[in-house]
Protein backbone atom coordinates (compact mmCIF):
# COMPACT_ATOMS: atom_id res chain seq x y z
CA UNK A 1 0.00 0.00 0.00
CA UNK A 2 2.97 2.27 0.14
CA UNK A 3 4.26 2.17 -3.44
CA UNK A 4 4.21 5.67 -4.21
CA UNK A 5 4.71 7.38 -0.57
CA UNK A 6 8.11 8.32 -0.75
CA UNK A 7 7.80 11.40 1.95
CA UNK A 8 5.59 10.89 4.56
CA UNK A 9 5.74 13.62 7.07
CA UNK A 10 5.69 12.78 11.14
CA UNK A 11 4.04 15.72 11.97
CA UNK A 12 4.14 17.91 14.67
CA UNK A 13 1.16 18.54 16.99
CA UNK A 14 0.76 22.46 17.15
CA UNK A 15 -1.06 23.87 20.22
CA UNK A 16 -2.52 26.81 21.57
CA UNK A 17 -2.02 29.38 23.76
CA UNK A 18 -4.46 28.16 26.28
CA UNK A 19 -2.85 24.38 25.73
CA UNK A 20 -5.28 23.18 23.38
CA UNK A 21 -4.64 21.26 19.67
CA UNK A 22 -4.37 23.90 17.35
CA UNK A 23 -6.57 22.70 14.39
CA UNK A 24 -6.82 25.77 12.28
CA UNK A 25 -3.08 25.67 12.14
CA UNK A 26 -2.82 22.06 11.59
CA UNK A 27 -4.88 22.03 8.76
CA UNK A 28 -2.59 24.91 7.45
CA UNK A 29 0.34 23.11 8.06
CA UNK A 30 -1.48 19.75 6.00
CA UNK A 31 -2.32 22.03 2.97
CA UNK A 32 1.16 23.45 2.68
CA UNK A 33 2.96 19.83 3.22
CA UNK A 34 0.61 17.85 0.95
CA UNK A 35 1.68 21.12 -1.78
CA UNK A 36 5.45 20.76 -1.42
CA UNK A 37 5.34 16.58 -1.82
CA UNK A 38 4.10 14.82 1.38
CA UNK A 39 1.85 12.13 0.45
CA UNK A 40 1.38 11.02 3.78
CA UNK A 41 1.36 11.89 7.95
CA UNK A 42 2.33 9.75 10.78
CA UNK A 43 0.23 11.55 13.54
CA UNK A 44 0.46 11.52 17.16
CA UNK A 45 3.63 9.80 17.10
CA UNK A 46 7.32 11.37 18.45
CA UNK A 47 7.15 14.29 16.79
CA UNK A 48 3.47 15.00 17.55
CA UNK A 49 4.49 14.92 21.35
CA UNK A 50 2.24 11.27 21.67
CA UNK A 51 3.00 10.81 25.24
CA UNK A 52 1.68 13.89 26.32
CA UNK A 53 -1.79 13.43 24.00
CA UNK A 54 -4.64 12.22 26.11
CA UNK A 55 -6.85 9.20 24.95
CA UNK A 56 -9.38 11.83 24.07
CA UNK A 57 -7.16 14.00 22.61
CA UNK A 58 -5.76 11.12 19.92
CA UNK A 59 -9.27 10.20 18.90
CA UNK A 60 -10.08 13.79 18.09
CA UNK A 61 -6.67 14.30 16.39
CA UNK A 62 -6.85 11.19 14.25
CA UNK A 63 -10.65 11.89 13.36
CA UNK A 64 -9.93 15.52 12.57
CA UNK A 65 -7.22 14.63 10.23
CA UNK A 66 -8.93 12.27 8.48
CA UNK A 67 -11.64 14.42 7.63
CA UNK A 68 -9.01 17.48 6.48
CA UNK A 69 -6.91 15.15 4.83
CA UNK A 70 -10.06 13.55 2.86
CA UNK A 71 -7.89 10.75 1.21
CA UNK A 72 -5.60 12.75 -0.18
CA UNK A 73 -2.58 11.22 1.24
CA UNK A 74 -1.61 8.18 3.69
CA UNK A 75 -3.04 8.32 7.35
CA UNK A 76 -0.79 6.32 9.15
CA UNK A 77 -2.29 6.91 13.13
CA UNK A 78 0.20 6.05 16.32
CA UNK A 79 -1.10 3.26 18.83
CA UNK A 80 2.00 2.21 20.01
CA UNK A 81 3.24 2.03 23.64
CA UNK A 82 4.97 0.11 26.06
CA UNK A 83 1.84 -1.95 26.73
CA UNK A 84 0.80 -4.60 24.69
CA UNK A 85 -2.34 -4.39 26.26
CA UNK A 86 -2.89 -1.12 25.61
CA UNK A 87 -1.28 -0.73 22.52
CA UNK A 88 -4.08 -3.61 21.11
CA UNK A 89 -6.81 -1.64 22.67
CA UNK A 90 -6.13 1.52 20.99
CA UNK A 91 -5.49 -0.55 17.97
CA UNK A 92 -8.61 -1.87 18.00
CA UNK A 93 -10.26 1.38 18.19
CA UNK A 94 -8.24 3.62 15.84
CA UNK A 95 -8.07 1.14 13.10
CA UNK A 96 -11.93 1.18 12.82
CA UNK A 97 -11.93 4.84 12.31
CA UNK A 98 -12.80 6.41 9.18
CA UNK A 99 -10.01 7.45 7.05
CA UNK A 100 -6.89 5.96 9.17
CA UNK A 101 -4.86 3.81 6.32
CA UNK A 102 -2.44 1.94 8.65
CA UNK A 103 -1.53 2.55 12.56
CA UNK A 104 2.25 2.96 13.94
CA UNK A 105 3.61 0.88 17.27
CA UNK A 106 7.25 1.42 18.55
CA UNK A 107 9.59 -0.95 19.94
CA UNK A 108 8.73 -1.04 23.88
CA UNK A 109 9.87 1.18 25.44
CA UNK A 110 11.85 1.05 28.87
CA UNK A 111 10.80 -2.73 30.32
CA UNK A 112 13.55 -3.78 27.37
CA UNK A 113 11.43 -7.07 25.66
CA UNK A 114 13.66 -9.83 24.55
CA UNK A 115 13.33 -10.57 20.86
CA UNK A 116 10.36 -12.69 21.46
CA UNK A 117 8.34 -10.77 23.82
CA UNK A 118 8.86 -7.85 20.78
CA UNK A 119 7.67 -10.16 18.25
CA UNK A 120 4.66 -11.63 20.37
CA UNK A 121 3.48 -7.37 21.17
CA UNK A 122 3.83 -6.64 17.43
CA UNK A 123 1.68 -10.03 16.92
CA UNK A 124 -1.42 -9.29 19.32
CA UNK A 125 -1.38 -5.58 17.82
CA UNK A 126 -0.89 -7.10 13.79
CA UNK A 127 -3.89 -9.71 15.09
CA UNK A 128 -5.96 -6.87 16.35
CA UNK A 129 -6.08 -4.13 13.91
CA UNK A 130 -8.30 -4.09 10.98
CA UNK A 131 -5.49 -1.85 9.48
CA UNK A 132 -2.13 -2.88 8.39
CA UNK A 133 0.82 -1.87 10.64
CA UNK A 134 3.94 -0.40 10.92
CA UNK A 135 6.66 -1.02 12.67
CA UNK A 136 8.58 1.84 14.65
CA UNK A 137 12.45 0.19 15.26
CA UNK A 138 14.20 3.02 17.07
CA UNK A 139 16.89 1.35 19.57
CA UNK A 140 17.76 5.29 20.82
CA UNK A 141 14.73 6.04 22.24
CA UNK A 142 13.53 2.41 23.13
CA UNK A 143 16.90 1.11 24.29
CA UNK A 144 16.06 -2.75 22.77
CA UNK A 145 16.74 -3.16 18.88
CA UNK A 146 14.07 -5.39 16.95
CA UNK A 147 16.93 -7.40 15.10
CA UNK A 148 16.62 -7.49 11.20
CA UNK A 149 16.19 -11.32 11.32
CA UNK A 150 12.66 -10.82 13.89
CA UNK A 151 11.32 -7.91 11.55
CA UNK A 152 11.56 -10.19 8.87
CA UNK A 153 10.22 -12.89 10.37
CA UNK A 154 7.19 -10.49 11.26
CA UNK A 155 7.19 -8.96 8.24
CA UNK A 156 5.53 -12.84 6.93
CA UNK A 157 1.94 -11.69 8.82
CA UNK A 158 0.33 -10.31 6.01
CA UNK A 159 -1.23 -7.16 8.58
CA UNK A 160 2.19 -5.97 9.43
CA UNK A 161 3.00 -4.12 6.15
CA UNK A 162 5.95 -1.49 6.93
CA UNK A 163 8.78 -0.53 8.99
CA UNK A 164 10.29 2.77 10.32
CA UNK A 165 13.80 1.90 10.84
CA UNK A 166 16.23 3.98 12.47
CA UNK A 167 19.44 2.37 12.38
CA UNK A 168 21.96 1.67 9.60
CA UNK A 169 22.06 1.65 5.94
CA UNK A 170 23.30 -1.43 5.98
CA UNK A 171 20.04 -3.00 8.31
CA UNK A 172 18.03 -0.67 5.85
CA UNK A 173 19.92 -3.04 2.80
CA UNK A 174 19.30 -6.31 4.53
CA UNK A 175 15.62 -5.66 5.21
CA UNK A 176 14.79 -5.05 1.70
CA UNK A 177 16.20 -7.57 0.80
CA UNK A 178 14.54 -10.39 3.23
CA UNK A 179 11.39 -8.89 3.15
CA UNK A 180 8.23 -9.60 0.68
CA UNK A 181 7.80 -7.09 -1.77
CA UNK A 182 5.28 -5.64 -0.91
CA UNK A 183 6.61 -4.87 2.43
CA UNK A 184 7.76 -0.68 2.62
CA UNK A 185 11.28 -0.26 4.24
CA UNK A 186 11.32 3.43 5.39
CA UNK A 187 13.98 5.23 7.48
CA UNK A 188 13.22 7.50 10.17
CA UNK A 189 16.26 9.53 9.75
CA UNK A 190 16.13 12.30 7.47
CA UNK A 191 19.68 11.68 6.40
CA UNK A 192 19.44 9.01 5.20
CA UNK A 193 16.78 9.70 2.65
CA UNK A 194 18.76 9.83 -0.51
CA UNK A 195 21.22 6.21 0.45
CA UNK A 196 17.74 4.87 1.68
CA UNK A 197 16.34 5.14 -1.61
CA UNK A 198 19.57 4.05 -3.20
CA UNK A 199 19.87 0.64 -1.34
CA UNK A 200 15.72 0.34 -2.54
CA UNK A 201 14.00 1.11 0.38
CA UNK A 202 10.76 3.35 -0.21
CA UNK A 203 11.67 6.38 1.41
CA UNK A 204 12.16 8.73 4.82
CA UNK A 205 9.85 9.50 7.62
CA UNK A 206 10.64 12.75 8.18
CA UNK A 207 10.23 15.78 10.23
CA UNK A 208 12.92 17.92 7.86
CA UNK A 209 9.97 17.86 5.40
CA UNK A 210 8.30 20.39 7.74
CA UNK A 211 10.39 23.18 6.34
CA UNK A 212 12.33 21.51 3.59
CA UNK A 213 9.76 19.15 1.66
CA UNK A 214 10.41 21.00 -1.88
CA UNK A 215 13.83 20.20 -1.42
CA UNK A 216 13.19 17.00 -0.90
CA UNK A 217 10.95 16.03 -3.26
CA UNK A 218 13.46 17.23 -5.82
CA UNK A 219 15.88 14.70 -4.63
CA UNK A 220 13.42 11.95 -4.93
CA UNK A 221 12.98 13.68 -8.30
CA UNK A 222 16.58 13.81 -9.62
CA UNK A 223 17.08 9.82 -8.15
CA UNK A 224 14.48 8.25 -9.84
CA UNK A 225 15.79 10.54 -13.26
CA UNK A 226 19.04 9.35 -12.68
CA UNK A 227 20.66 12.29 -12.49
CA UNK A 228 22.44 11.12 -9.12
CA UNK A 229 24.86 14.01 -9.15
CA UNK A 230 22.01 16.49 -8.97
CA UNK A 231 20.70 14.16 -5.93
CA UNK A 232 23.97 14.21 -4.50
CA UNK A 233 24.00 18.19 -4.83
CA UNK A 234 20.49 18.97 -3.45
CA UNK A 235 20.79 16.32 -0.44
CA UNK A 236 24.65 18.04 0.71
CA UNK A 237 22.67 21.24 0.98
CA UNK A 238 19.75 19.47 3.19
CA UNK A 239 21.91 17.56 5.29
CA UNK A 240 23.03 19.83 7.49
CA UNK A 241 20.04 21.81 8.35
CA UNK A 242 18.73 18.12 8.55
CA UNK A 243 20.80 17.88 11.86
CA UNK A 244 20.07 21.10 12.96
CA UNK A 245 16.78 20.06 13.40
CA UNK A 246 18.15 17.46 15.84
CA UNK A 247 20.65 19.43 17.75
CA UNK A 248 18.15 19.46 20.79
CA UNK A 249 15.27 17.18 21.91
CA UNK A 250 12.60 17.30 18.62
CA UNK A 251 9.95 18.94 17.71
CA UNK A 252 11.82 21.65 19.78
CA UNK A 253 13.52 23.03 16.95
CA UNK A 254 11.10 22.56 13.97
CA UNK A 255 8.22 24.08 16.25
CA UNK A 256 10.84 27.08 16.66
CA UNK A 257 11.01 27.40 13.46
CA UNK A 258 7.73 27.10 12.31
CA UNK A 259 7.00 29.61 14.69
CA UNK A 260 9.01 31.83 13.44
CA UNK A 261 7.35 31.58 10.34
CA UNK A 262 4.20 32.51 11.92
CA UNK A 263 2.41 28.58 10.98
CA UNK A 264 2.41 27.58 14.69
CA UNK A 265 2.41 28.86 17.96
CA UNK A 266 6.24 27.74 19.94
CA UNK A 267 4.18 25.58 22.08
CA UNK A 268 5.61 22.50 23.36
CA UNK A 269 4.00 20.07 26.65
CA UNK A 270 6.52 19.30 29.52
CA UNK A 271 8.63 17.46 30.01
CA UNK A 272 10.29 19.19 26.37
CA UNK A 273 10.79 22.88 26.80
CA UNK A 274 10.88 25.30 23.70
CA UNK A 275 14.32 26.14 22.69
CA UNK A 276 16.37 29.45 25.26
CA UNK A 277 17.72 31.96 23.53
CA UNK A 278 20.71 30.50 23.24
CA UNK A 279 19.60 26.93 21.87
CA UNK A 280 17.66 28.90 19.32
CA UNK A 281 20.60 30.73 18.26
CA UNK A 282 22.86 27.64 18.10
CA UNK A 283 19.83 26.52 15.03
CA UNK A 284 19.64 29.49 14.04
CA UNK A 285 23.26 29.66 13.00
CA UNK A 286 22.44 26.88 10.34
CA UNK A 287 18.87 27.59 9.66
CA UNK A 288 18.17 31.59 9.81
CA UNK A 289 17.77 31.96 6.08
CA UNK A 290 14.76 29.22 5.92
CA UNK A 291 12.70 30.69 8.71
CA UNK A 292 10.96 33.12 6.80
Amino acid sequence: MFENDAIITAIITPFTDDDQIDYPALDALIERLLSEGSTGFVVGATTGESPNLSHEEKIALFTHFSAQLHGRGRLIANVGTNSTRQSVALAQEVSRLAGVDAVLAVVPYYNKPSQAGMAAHFTAIADASAKPVMIYNIPGRSVVQLSNVTLAALAQHPNIQAVKQCTTIEDLAWLVQHTPANFAVYTGDDDQFLDALRVGANGVISVASHLYGSQMAAVLAAQQRGQQAEADAQMAWLVPRMHALFTFPSPAPVKMMLARREEVKNKLRLPLLKLNASETAQVLAVLEEDAK
